[in-house]
């Protein structure tokens, strides 16, 4: 693979843990010991840090990962809601350690942190972290990714109602119990542009839809609830191809920093009639790259 798909994987990864998210490192990994051609130290670093996982987390069946088998989704969710919890959640919670974890939100300059400390507020059990979280989200404008994951913090507390926020530079009403807290539960029509894109890009290099997938998750969390947003999902004709395209465009930007628009245009079936549009979710994109650029400078 390219080195600046291998850095990108490798940062990728080094966020999983950070997060605690176990059952996602592990599935990158496997995916990494099956890419061919790199330095022979990576694979034994990949190896090593895979074989502490299946010790230090195995999975609920009780599986070793040396057969390099894929454990079923929903079990897979299961197991991982269950680490999650057990590793985010104190044994004790005191007024200090309530007031560490808002505090972090609130003010830590890397939103890495702020994120974690997100995962941890959901299972806070104190009177005061709704009433915070509502009022620092509405109190001035933040990173994009950083409401959207406050967003998915309160949906999962249980919190409802409407909220309005600044984002992208424009105001938005959100119903906090319909943030979507997975990819099943935006509309079809977002999830069928990945699919347009990994379609395309799997037989340019097998790298390509991952890295697609994941650039496509961060997009939606910076975008959600936008007019941008709110014209994907209306799903008009053509909509997929549009943003497919620019999807592509946006990645091989982000990798290789320059991107052949006509080539792209004639494979999506960009016409002139839908020139505009295309446009449009390209220059979206774009603004959500720069917005991840800078986290990661700073960086879920």
């Amino acid at each position: 693979m390219f080195p600046t798909m291998l850095d990108q994987y490798q940062i990728q990864l080094t966020r999983m843990l950070e997060a605690e998210q176990y059952g996602e490192a592990k599935r990158l990994l496997h995916f990494l010991l099956k890419c061919q051609g790199e330095d022979q130290r990576h694979y034994e670093e990949w190896g090593n840090l895979l074989s502490w996982l299946d010790m230090a987390f195995p999975d609920s069946n009780g599986g070793s990962s040396q057969s390099g088998a894929m454990m079923d989704s929903q079990e897979d969710d299961e197991d991982e809601d269950s680490i999650r919890q057990q590793v985010l959640t104190p044994v004790k919670q005191d007024d200090a350690y309530v007031e560490q974890i808002l505090y972090i939100i609130q003010h830590h300059p890397v939103v890495d942190q702020q994120v974690l400390a997100l995962e941890r507020a959901v299972h806070l059990d104190h009177p005061d972290v709704d009433t915070t979280l509502v009022s620092w989200l509405t109190g001035s404008e933040l990173h994009p990714a950083l409401q959207f994951k406050a967003l998915q913090c309160l949906r999962k507390r249980e919190v409802t109602g409407r909220i309005q926020i600044q984002r992208l530079g424009e105001t938005v009403d959100l119903e906090i119990e319909e943030t979507p807290l997975s990819m099943d539960d935006f509309p079809d029509v977002v999830n069928l542009v990945a699919e347009r894109v990994e379609s395309v890009t799997e037989v340019l290099d097998s790298t390509l839809p991952h890295f697609a997938k994941e650039l496509w998750k961060e997009c939606l969390q910076c975008l959600y609830g936008t007019t941008i947003y709110n014209m994907m999902v209306r799903d008009e004709e053509d909509t997929v191809d549009c943003f497919a395209a620019a999807l592509h465009q946006t990645l091989e930007l982000s990798l290789y920093g320059r991107s052949d628009d006509d080539q792209l245009r004639d494979t999506y079936g960009i016409t002139d009639a839908l020139r505009f549009r295309y446009e449009q979710a390209c220059r979206a994109l774009r603004l959500v790259a720069q917005f991840h650029g800078e986290d990661s400078g700073g960086e879920p």
